[in-house]
């Protein structure tokens, strides 16, 4: 480990250094269905995550929330302090959490390998979105040494809630090479991500032939968070978190 970032390692190293901090939610069977993977924003998981797990199974689907924290040692006070920060772990060093996990979790028995759907908030949806510009065709891409574009095939959907879109996000500047259907809940008051910023990146990836659906909230960054009260940069909105559960109902319908 360096600085709180793995070194690079391959999917099955990644995968098996993530795989104890993950949380499984679904039917009690062994059938083989859609699962959603689950990414947490820069502070570590929160209870909200989980909630949305649970809306995930409600639509027949196997949830999969995966922590990027314990698995480097590091508690709430640490992400906050750095991660939060952008001092260590950044969106694209993270990605490679994500590709390792579409990895490991593909092949389970009881999931439909072609039918994942990457799910990430704040943070996790900026790991999600660096992971799209990466071609993943040469060794440390990711921070691993054996990337797989053809992992990327197997997403079958994007659910984006207040990604951070902001320096030294990726998708300010760059394409993205793999292009899911995509839905991205923004928030007009988020201090993070400027709105109007927002904006603008999905434009341009939609008009680069991305297929998308944006919700947009007059909500704060962390809309969701209920330890959050009004009257900071972040507030709990249970109308926004009601809404936002709903887009992902929404998505979920369609692609399935």
């Amino acid at each position: 480990m360096d600085g709180g970032i793995f070194m690079a390692d391959t999917l099955a190293e990644r995968f098996d250094r993530l795989k104890p901090h993950i949380t499984v939610y679904g039917p009690e069977d062994d059938l083989p269905r859609p699962a959603i993977l689950l990414f947490h924003g820069c502070g570590g998981l929160r209870p909200h995550i989980h909630l949305y797990a649970e809306t995930a199974v409600k639509s027949g689907l196997r949830a999969f929330v995966i922590d990027s924290l314990k698995p480097r040692g590091m508690g709430r006070t640490a992400a906050v302090s750095l991660v939060c920060t952008g001092m260590v772990l950044q969106g694209y060093e993270r990605s490679g959490d994500v590709l390792a996990s579409l990895w490991g979790i593909s092949h389970r028995p009881d999931v439909l390998s072609d039918q994942i759907i990457l799910a990430g908030w704040s943070h996790g949806g900026w790991s999600i979105m660096d992971l799209m510009t990466q071609p993943l065709t040469r060794a440390g891409e990711a921070r691993l040494k054996d990337p797989d574009a053809a992992l990327m095939t197997r997403i079958k959907g994007l659910f984006l809630v207040y990604p951070y879109i902001n320096f030294p996000a990726r998708s300010l500047t760059k394409p993205w090479i793999h292009k899911p259907p995509t839905t991205v809940v923004l928030a007009i008051n988020d201090h993070l991500t400027p709105y109007k910023s927002a904006r603008t990146t999905f434009a341009r990836l939609s008009a680069d032939g991305l297929s998308l659906h944006s919700l947009s909230l007059k909500a704060s960054h962390a809309f969701d968070e209920e330890t959050f009260s009004k009257g900071g940069p972040m507030a709990y909105d249970a109308e926004a978190v009601q809404a936002s559960h709903d887009a992902l109902t929404g998505l979920l319908a369609y692609l399935f």
